[in-house]
C-alpha cells in the first residue's frame, strides 16, 4: 500500500521499538518522516535504507516544550506542510505512591503526558491546514490500573482522556485524534519480561490470541487510524491487546 505519497509524519521515539516501527511503516508506504528522538545513532539506522529527501531527523526531549515547538517548525520548514503527530515517545518508573521518588513521578509524566500535549499543541495548527490527525500510543495501563506502576497508570489515562477531549476540542477543525493501546508488546523496554517465561504464560493465559504482540502489530493499527480509510473515526483508544480486554477479569476456567 501507498497511502501516504505526499504526506508529512512526525513520529517521536523513532529510534526504537513501537516508533521505530512506525516510522518504517510510513515511510514503507510513501510518507516523508521526521523521526524525533534522543540518540541520533538509533534515528540514523531508522532512516539508512531511505532517500534523503524522505527522511529528517531531529534529536529532541518531548518532555521540553521549546524541542518540541522546534521540531515542529523543522518540519513544516523541510517538507511544506504536515500531515500526521505520532505522540509515542515514553518511558516507565515502576513503584505505587509510597514508594515512587518525586524525580521518578515527573519524569514519567513529563515525558508521557506532557510531551503529547507539547506536540499536539504545537502540530494543530499545521493540521487544521491539512486536515490531518493526531495518533497517540496510551497503553492499557491507560484504561485500567497496574500493580506497582502508579505514575505509569497516571500518566497514560491521561493520554486516554486527552486523546477523547482533542478529538471533541478539533473535530470541527477538520482534526482527527485517536489513540493505540498496546499491551504486552516486544519492547526494550520490555526485554525483561520477555525473557521470563513464567511470565509470559501467565499473559497468554489473558491473551485470546497468542502473545506477546510485535512492534509491527501496533505500527499496522497507527498507519490505519492516520489514513483516510480512518476518515470517520475521532477520539477512539483502540486497544491492540490480543484480546485481553475482550475478557471480564475472571480467569480461564
Amino acid at each position: 500500500m501507498q497511502r501516504f505519497v505526499d504526506k508529512v509524519v512526525i513520529v517521536t521515539g523513532a529510534g526504537s521499538g513501537i516508533g521505530r516501527a512506525t516510522a518504517i511503516r510510513f515511510l514503507n508506504e510513501g510518507a516523508k518522516v521526521t523521526l524525533v528522538g534522543r540518540t541520533k545513532s538509533k534515528l540514523d539506522e531508522v532512516a539508512k535504507p531511505y532517500p534523503a529527501d524522505q527522511v529528517l531527523i531531529v534529536e529532541a526531549d518531548v518532555s521540553k516544550e521549546f524541542d518540541i515547538d522546534d521540531v515542529v517548525a523543522k518540519s513544516v520548514e523541510s517538507f511544506g506542510r504536515l500531515d500526521t503527530l505520532v505522540n509515542n515517545a515514553g518511558v516507565v518508573a515502576e513503584g505505587d505512591v509510597e514508594s515512587l521518588s518525586t524525580e521518578d513521578w515527573r519524569k514519567v509524566m513529563a515525558t508521557d503526558l506532557d510531551g503529547v500535549f507539547f506536540a499536539s499543541r504545537a502540530a494543530i495548527p499545521h493540521l487544521k491546514t491539512s486536515g490531518g490527525s493526531i495518533v497517540n500510543v496510551s497503553s492499557v495501563s491507560g484504561t485500567g490500573g497496574d500493580w506497582g506502576m502508579a505514575a505509569y497508570n497516571a500518566a497514560k489515562g491521561g493520554v486516554t482522556n486527552l486523546t477523547r477531549s482533542m478529538a471533541m476540542d478539533h473535530g470541527k477543525d477538520g482534526v482527527r485524534v485517536n489513540a493505540v493501546c498496546p499491551s504486552f508488546t516486544v519492547t526494550g523496554m520490555t526485554d525483561d519480561m520477555v525473557e521470563d517465561a513464567k511470565l509470559v504464560a501467565k499473559f497468554n493465559e489473558r491473551f485470546a490470541l497468542e502473545g506477546p504482540g510485535k512492534p509491527e502489530d501496533v505500527a499496522a493499527v497507527i498507519a490505519f487510524l492516520a489514513s483516510d480509510d480512518a476518515r470517520f473515526v475521532t477520539g477512539v483508544n483502540l486497544p491492540v491487546d490480543g484480546g485481553m480486554s475482550a475478557s471480564n477479569g475472571q480467569p480461564p476456567q
